[in-house]
């Protein structure tokens, strides 16, 4: 597996923020130390037989996620996000309460709780139908951008992973950020331009991000990006 000593120059060590909120409650300790471990992605062996290989890169709560695996139940699906809490909210709905032990993880869902560009510069090349990204991390500051998930150097690793003619949406509601992926998607060949809305579209399940923004009086975009 690759690690953060071994990215590609340009790639910055971190790209996520904490880790951890406030302390764990005893239930989501047990998920932690108890199932987690039971759902974590250790291979593609899962996914034999399913009918399309999707990644999810921060999953925040894991809403997007869970609506995505209910509406799609022969779609095999890794979800990757590092904040312990975003973990055991997810955890939380799919591993009843008490079976922390031993409750089977949905068949043709893995979680991956570590830094996403492990996993894509691990997988196999051209192994993934699909990838979201869904309100990342904005970084906002200038001298932060390299933080920022949509990054001319990672643009070469998330095509790698994906399938020629694989989607990646993205989804934001910073202007700092939408201007950003419009820089640079501009930028490279890669990528070409599926489909761009100002409203969620169909099959976009919403997220508690998305409610915020909308709340806060801002304008989320979405984008669909198509692999050459």
């Amino acid at each position: 597996m690759t690690t953060e000593d071994d990215w590609p120059e340009g790639i910055p060590h971190r790209l996520y923020g904490r880790r951890r909120g406030k302390k764990l409650r005893p239930r989501q300790e047990r998920l932690l130390e108890q199932a987690l471990p039971r759902i974590r992605f250790e291979g593609l062996d899962f996914a034999a037989g399913a009918e399309a290989l999707w990644l999810e890169v921060g999953f925040g709560g894991g809403e997007h996620t869970l609506a995505q695996m209910r509406a799609n139940p022969r779609t095999a699906i890794i979800a990757s996000e590092v904040y312990e809490q975003g973990i055991c909210s997810l955890l939380t709905e799919i591993i009843p309460e008490g079976q922390e032990a031993t409750a089977p993880p949905p068949p043709l869902l893995r979680l991956w709780p570590a830094d996403a560009r492990e996993l894509l510069l691990a997988l196999p090349e051209a192994s993934l139908d699909r990838l979201f990204l869904m309100f990342p991390d904005p970084w906002p500051k200038s001298r932060h951008a390299k933080r920022r998930f949509v990054h001319p150097e990672m643009l070469p690793i998330v095509a790698r992973a994906l399938k020629p003619g694989g989607i990646w949406r993205v989804a934001s509601d910073d202007p700092t950020y939408q201007d950003w992926v419009r820089e640079v998607f501009a930028e490279q060949s890669l990528f070409a331009p599926h489909a761009f809305h100002e409203a969620r579209p169909e099959g976009w399940p919403p997220t508690r991000y998305e409610a915020k923004a909308l709340e806060a009086g801002r304008q989320p975009l979405y984008w669909e990006w198509r692999r050459a």
